[in-house]
């Protein structure tokens, strides 16, 4: 009797890795860092670039999609997540010390079947700029194979500009083209970044069109604050909601804001990354 209890434990502690394995997966977090710059004196790289991958370590999102990196960024929280690949380059083309939207994966989970990076311009193919932009944007598309499941799962990163209101809603437009020519219509999505949009702005209007806002698809209630831009506040609870994760075929478990502050209690970006929990579709059974 005592042996059967021994491996009815060990059955029980099998069974509950297995439900943590699966659950630990199907996460997904978008996170703009902040670029390195010494202009941010203590918010600098340097003094919060450990901590926040401690906050990645924690969470560990099966995805993790970041705006503003740099090379010497991405380099970094390479060497600090040892499980974890990346795709995506710079938006001045591959190779420059550029900001990127890079799409970081956990390769013991996912398999990497296709990638790309394209420009938010009318020459998407092309280093461009688009229309009323500042800045070249670029956004970063990975297909995957869930290791667990078997399933195949595109996921996109971007980042749209902050001061054109055309390239904005003109970005909005081209990355629905873009997931129509993915053939998409059975397979999950997620899209997620950097918008620089209220859900009350035509580019949000656009993506909701044809894709669900996940904080208003979740299950449970959103957790945390409302909005993801602090400007480095650390006394600010943040009501700007800029950064997205947008889903298709996806059964959202959970959302969160993350506010975790570094130990001397400053932010660890100037932006909160978004979490969400899911569960694919039964569609795609």
């Amino acid at each position: 009797m005592k042996k059967l209890s021994c491996i009815t434990l060990f059955l029980l502690a099998i069974m509950l890795l297995v439900r943590f394995h699966s659950v630990a997966q199907n996460r997904a977090m978008t996170y703009n860092i902040r670029y390195a710059t010494t202009n941010d004196q203590e918010n600098q790289w340097d003094n919060r670039k450990a901590e926040l991958c401690e906050l990645l370590n924690y969470y560990r999102p099966g995805f993790i999609g970041l705006q503003e990196s740099l090379p010497i960024q991405n380099e970094y929280i390479d060497e600090q997540l040892p499980s974890y690949k990346y795709i995506g380059f710079g938006r001045e083309g591959e190779g420059s010390n550029s900001e990127s939207a890079p799409i970081f994966y956990d390769s013991t989970l996912y398999q990497l079947l296709d990638q790309e990076v394209f420009w938010l311009s009318p020459t998407p193919s092309q280093i461009s700029i688009g229309w009323d932009a500042s800045y070249k944007r670029v956004a970063t598309i990975g297909i995957f194979r869930d290791l667990n499941s078997r399933d195949t799962l595109f996921v996109i990163n971007t980042h749209f500009d902050h001061m054109g209101q055309i390239a904005r809603e003109k970005s909005a437009s081209l990355l629905l083209t873009k997931i129509q020519a993915l053939k998409t219509e059975s397979k999950s999505l997620i899209l997620m970044g950097d918008f620089n949009s209220l859900p009350s702005d035509t580019p949000i209007q656009i993506l909701t069109q044809k894709l669900e806002d996940t904080y208003t698809s979740s299950l449970s209630k959103p957790y945390g604050p409302v909005g993801t831009f602090n400007g480095f506040d650390s006394q600010l609870i943040p009501s700007q909601r800029i950064d997205y994760i947008f889903g298709k075929n996806l059964k959202v478990l959970s959302y969160r804001a993350v506010n975790d502050k570094r130990s001397n209690g400053l932010c660890i970006s100037d932006h909160l990354p978004v979490l969400i929990e899911w569960e694919q579709s039964q569609k795609l059974k």
